[in-house]
């Protein structure tokens, strides 16, 4: 109870302190550019792992023309001797880096194992801390008896920690004020709260709690004065301007410069007032500057800092801040009378690539043209000096990558020879394109290795990359093994053979081995069937690093055979008899990578082998391909899917023992749901089921897996379902039975007219999912409809399409167009196989509801819709009035300029349909009259148009209609008449014969 006149206390609820925490860090965040994240994604640096960035590492080096001798006839300086003598400084550096963390990991676990408390101790330590306890107790005693009785104390009262701590003075409560200003929140320094220096500052109110009660803050308020002379002094709109300013901003004429009067001194403010300058920012919306009054914001001190013109160069279409720091000799104009012959070059150079990286298509087509025929001019040196680093920035994009790409593959071709000492250097730059993730830049870094091989030639290639195949870093020796495949694939393997088996048989490094089997491995890979010819010399090459003392060699080696096994099916086997021995070896001794290695490589090499032999090592190979079923490895997975499909459509395998012994453990080991969420492992086992079906048959794939259609989770469905389909279209549905039709639910079009039994609950189904609320299932429910139409037709159940027929009418005002585009298909379908007199609901109703259905902008609404409306005028014209028909050429006309090509050709034929039925002189003036629009693309197609009327109708009810049009002054009359005169021709054939009288004075006047 409180006491009485005392305020009553009441609950009180606040916010959390983790929620108000929150909100500070929140309000102290920076700005966020809702862009940047955009802008860094078209970075390619941005969005590669750190392996591919592994590339900006790597240091390049000029290396010497390997054909140029010195003036005395000595070696010429940094050399092949050099560049190995680097490359051994650099493995050496890289050992003693090892050992050097290998000895202080010692000494840590060293020093650890010291320090382990768990460890029994000697028997004379443990006397020791026996003794040194016994006498800490004896000191404990003694102090508690000197001490004597404690007096008893108020509870408010703490006790003294201390005997000079003085007894009187109370200690800081939780709820005191001293207690609160400390536990008060210290704000973290932004850019709101710097306060200036030498101003005294505001005391602002802490942070108080429940029980205090609250009270008006006090806020300072700052007047702001825009005359003030802070502002003034800070405003850069008000700074003084001189003369060559004064004129760029104000015209030549009508103003005169004021001389002023004698001993005036303008006074000036005393700047730096305070220690934080004031922002002299206005908030609010501005209006950007135009390009064109760039100039005039230049001299009223706006000038943005990155320039849009630059001397020599003129507009660009954009210019990046990164930019700046390469071309910044070009930036400002130079009397160039004052610079050397080498400074103009690399300007020149300079404004060219700015033009190409920078420019629009227009100005980069001509600065390439430019750059390609003075390549030999400018001279290589100081060409790649420019270009390489240019390609070597962590902001570069696709575009300008693909660009500078361009630029080199172009100069490459003109300076032929001349690129010898800058290879290493463009190989640094181009090697990361091999294993780019997009497609397009390794084919470009494949190209320009390619024409780089063939202009420095091979003694220089080799003599080049040879110190980068046994570096110490696995990316530079990855990126070396794909540039000498392509060395190879450009100047020959044989040439190649050579320094291969030297590499491959190294005793120096384990590296230079592993590098050499993986150049062979690249090789077979990009060259595909090209390595027949010289499989024997690759195989034998590489085949001793089966037996390797290194791991890492021996896997390489099994990838790189099953490489060439794989470039080289279905012929070839006779190549690998020296090497099936060690594999079979390998398959039993190794676990782990290695085992999936060994065992990818026998499941390339048996399919190469005769039935008798396939079916042996399958039948030895199956015992640890089941086995390995049961890994939780991905990668092992896949491969052993993968050589189970090779293995079963090998010729010798036979069904009975697929059936008896693969099956069984394959569809309890992968048809489980974990598969499914993996779209790798999704499509790897899908295939390989299906390949075991050509040999085990229909009924016993798809009776191992129909259950599964009730699976409750969605993507293992849809699995099954992709199974089944794939099966049954290739091995139809004979084998199926009786009761496995009733547990299936496959496509009727397979079934074909045994499905008959089951027609009245699929239609059903139908009908009553055409109204579920779900736009999705109404869309799947139309195409099933589209698709079954067929075999409901042979099945003879008439009543059934009709009825289908009806209520799809009356789902034509469908608002989702995905869902109307399938409705509207189905409709079609119908039409197509009930035919035009027994179709219902009539095409005289059917047609005029579609009209409206043409102005919908969605393509798949537009095409499906332009087919029902061609196959109706095809095969019954004579239901719909021609007033009608009319009415769908004008709309028909707006399709002709339609993005999908799918579209422009159907509403060209359903011209020639409705020309036929109508007759052509009313499609004809509509068409014409078509030609005098604007969009090109219109009148191509109304062109076309008219070339399909006249195969339809006869070229003599065209011809004079376009002679007659082609009188008209308008240009783009007279160019479309010429255009469908030669679609006319084209299309008619050897008719032409006929009319060419008649046009001849045309083309003379044209």
């Amino acid at each position: 109870m409180s006491p009485t006149g005392s305020p009553r206390l009441i609950d009180s609820y606040t916010v959390p302190k983790d929620v108000l925490k929150e909100f500070e860090e929140l309000a102290e965040e920076e700005n966020v550019d809702p862009f940047a994240e955009t802008a860094s994604k078209r970075q390619i640096a941005s969005r590669q792992s750190d392996y591919h960035n592994r590339r900006f590492d790597r240091v390049a080096l000029e290396s010497a023309d390997a054909f140029k001798q010195g003036g005395d006839g000595a070696e010429v300086e940094e050399g092949y001797k050099d560049a190995m003598r680097l490359a051994r400084l650099e493995q050496e550096e890289v050992r003693v880096k090892k050992a050097i963390e290998e000895k202080e990991r010692q000494d840590r676990e060293e020093g650890k194992m010291k320090m382990d408390l768990d460890k029994t101790p000697p028997a004379s330590e443990l006397t020791d801390v026996a003794m040194e306890l016994a006498s800490a107790k004896e000191l404990a005693a003694a102090k508690a008896a000197s001490a004597g009785t404690k007096r008893k104390r108020r509870w408010d009262v703490p006790e003294p920690s201390d005997e000079n701590v003085d007894p009187n003075k109370t200690d800081s409560g939780e709820w005191s004020k001293e207690a609160l200003e400390a536990s008060a929140p210290k704000k973290r320094r932004s850019r709101w709260d710097a306060t200036p220096a030498e101003v005294t500052e505001t005391p602002t109110a802490k942070r108080s709690r429940w029980d205090q009660t609250p009270v008006q803050v006090d806020v300072p308020m700052t007047p702001i004065i825009m005359n003030a002379p802070g502002f003034m002094q800070e405003d850069k709109h008000n700074r003084y301007l001189t003369d060559e300013e004064l004129d760029a901003v104000l015209p030549p004429t009508g103003y005169a410069i004021v001389t002023p009067p004698p001993g005036y001194a303008p006074s000036v403010a005393p700047r730096k007032l305070m220690a934080t300058p004031l922002s002299t920012e206005v908030g609010g919306f501005q209006i950007q500057e135009s390009s064109d009054a760039a100039s005039l914001a230049a001299a009223a001190g706006l000038a943005p800092e990155l320039p849009t013109e630059i001397p020599g160069v003129g507009n660009l279409a954009f210019f990046k801040a990164e930019d700046a720091q390469y071309f910044a000799k070009i930036l400002k104009e130079e009397d160039e009378t004052e610079l050397s012959v080498d400074e103009m070059k690399e300007r020149k150079i300079m404004r060219l690539l700015l033009k190409i990286k920078n420019g629009t298509p227009p100005v980069r087509k001509t600065a390439l043209r430019q750059i390609t025929d003075k390549a030999r001019e400018f001279g290589a040196g100081p060409l790649f000096d420019k270009i390489l680093p240019l390609l070597m920035e962590r902001t570069l994009e696709d575009q300008e990558r693909h660009l500078l790409v361009k630029v080199i593959d172009r100069v490459l071709y003109k300076l032929d020879d001349l690129v010898r000492p800058y290879v290493h250097k463009i190989l640094v730059v181009i090697e990361p394109l091999l294993i780019d993730e997009d497609y397009y830049a390794r084919v470009e870094g494949r190209e320009i290795i390619s024409n780089l091989s063939k202009a420095a030639g091979l003694a220089h290639m080799i003599s080049t990359m040879r110190p980068d195949i046994d570096h110490t870093d696995e990316y530079v020796r990855n990126t070396t093994a794909r540039a000498f495949s392509v060395v190879a694939s450009a100047l020959g393997i044989p040439s190649l053979l050579p320094f291969l088996k030297a590499v491959c048989r190294s005793k120096k490094s384990w590296q230079a081995r592993h590098t050499g089997i993986r150049i062979v491995q690249q090789i077979a890979i990009m060259m595909g069937c090209a390595v027949l010819p010289h499989l024997r010399n690759l195989v034998d090459c590489i085949a001793h690093g089966l037996s390797d003392e290194q791991q890492k060699v021996r896997t390489m080696t099994a990838l790189g055979l099953a490489a060439l096994a794989e470039a080289a099916a279905p012929y070839g086997i006779e190549s690998f008899d020296n090497v099936l021995k060690p594999l079979w070896l390998g398959i039993r001794l190794h676990r782990g990578k290695g085992l999936a290695a060994f065992l990818k490589a026998i499941g390339f090499i048996i399919p190469l082998m005769d039935p008798e032999y396939a079916s042996y090592y399958t039948k030895e190979v199956t015992v640890i391909l089941i086995r390995e079923f049961q890994t939780s490895d991905e990668e092992m997975k896949k491969i052993v899917l993968k050589v189970v499909k090779q293995c079963a459509a090998t010729e010798g395998v036979t069904p009975q023992y697929i059936k008896q012994d693969i099956l069984p453990d394959f569809f309890k080991s992968f048809w489980v749901r974990r598969m499914a969420l993996d779209r790798r492992n999704y499509r790897q086992v899908v295939e390989t089921t299906v390949e075991l079906a050509q040999k085990s048959g229909v009924s016993e794939t798809v009776g191992r897996i129909v259950n599964e259609l009730k699976d409750e989770a969605e993507p293992y469905r849809k699995m099954v379902m992709e199974t089944i389909t794939k099966v049954v279209a290739t091995l139809g549905a004979s084998d199926i039975d009786e009761r496995l039709e009733m547990r299936l639910t496959v496509s009727g079009n397979a079934l074909g007219i045994r499905v008959k039994p089951y027609l009245t609950q699929i239609v059903s189904t139908i009908l009553w999912r055409l109204n579920n609320k779900s736009a999705k299932v109404r869309q799947q429910v139309a195409d099933l409809t589209s698709r079954l139409a067929v075999v409901i037709k042979q099945c003879g159940e008439d009543q059934l399409l009709s009825k289908l027929g009806l209520v799809l009418f009356e789902q034509l005002g469908e608002e989702y167009p995905d869902t109307l585009g399938s409705i509207i298909a189905a409709e079609g379908a119908i039409a197509n196989v009930v035919g035009m007199t027994q179709m219902n609901p009539p095409v005289k109703d059917l047609l005029p509801r579609m009209t409206p259905i043409l102005r919908n902008r969605h393509e798949k609404v537009q095409e499906a819709s332009i087919n029902l409306i061609g196959r109706i005028a095809d095969r019954g014209t004579e239901f719909v009035p021609a007033r009608e028909w009319m009415r769908i050429c004008f709309e028909l006309l707006d399709l002709l300029k339609a993005h999908k090509r799918g579209i422009r050709r159907a509403a060209v034929n359903s011209f020639g349909y409705i020309a036929k039925s109508l007759g052509p002189q009313d499609v004809l003036s509509v068409l014409l009259t078509n030609l005098r629009v604007q969009e090109r693309q219109s009148r191509v197609c109304s062109t076309v148009a008219i070339a399909i009327v006249a195969e339809t109708c006869g070229p003599f009810t065209c011809i004079p209609a376009i002679l007659n049009d082609y009188r008209t002054a308008e240009l783009n009359v007279r160019t479309g008449c010429l255009k469908a005169l030669s679609f006319v021709f084209e299309y008619v054939g050897p008719q032409s014969a006929y009319y060419c009288d008649s046009v001849v004075t045309m083309l003379e006047d044209a």
